[in-house]
C-alpha cells in the first residue's frame, strides 16, 4: 500500500476512533451535568480542560487534511511526519500521563474505540499484527 494511501486511511480510522471516544466523553458528561445540545457541547470541548486530551485527536485530523488539501502537492517527508504522528498517539508515546490515563481508561471502557485502536495500530505497524 503506498504511504498516501496508509496516512489517509490512518486519517479516516483515526476520525472513527475520535468520534467514539467524543461520544463517550458526551455521554459522561451529560450523565452527570444533563442534556447538552451540540454547540454547547462543542463549547464544552474547546473550553473544558478535563477533554483537553481529546484535542490531540482533532489537532492531527485537522493537520492531516490540510496537508492534503494543499495545492501545491503533498511532500513524502510530510506524509512520513503524520504517519509518525499517528504512530505516536495511538501508541500513546507522549510523555502527557493525563493524555495516557484517559486514554486508556477510554480503550478499556470503550468495545468501539479498542476496535478503531485496533485498526489503526494495524494499519500503522503491519508487521505487529
Amino acid at each position: 500500500m503506498e504511504r498516501k494511501e496508509i496516512l489517509k486511511n490512518g486519517r479516516n480510522a483515526l476520525l472513527k476512533l475520535h468520534k467514539s471516544l467524543l461520544d463517550r466523553e458526551r455521554t459522561i458528561y451529560e450523565g452527570i451535568h444533563g442534556p447538552v445540545n451540540a454547540g454547547q457541547f462543542l463549547n464544552i470541548l474547546l473550553e473544558n480542560e478535563d477533554f483537553a486530551w481529546l484535542r490531540k485527536f482533532s489537532t492531527l485530523i485537522v493537520e492531516i487534511d490540510e496537508m492534503f488539501d494543499q495545492k501545491d502537492g503533498i511532500t513524502d517527508e510530510a506524509v512520513e511526519l503524520h504517519i509518525k504522528k499517528l504512530r505516536e498517539l495511538v501508541s500513546m508515546e507522549v510523555e502527557e500521563d493525563d493524555f495516557k490515563a484517559k486514554y486508556q481508561s477510554a480503550l478499556q471502557l470503550d468495545l468501539d474505540a479498542a476496535a478503531h485502536q485496533g485498526t489503526l495500530k494495524t494499519l500503522l505497524n503491519p508487521e505487529e499484527a
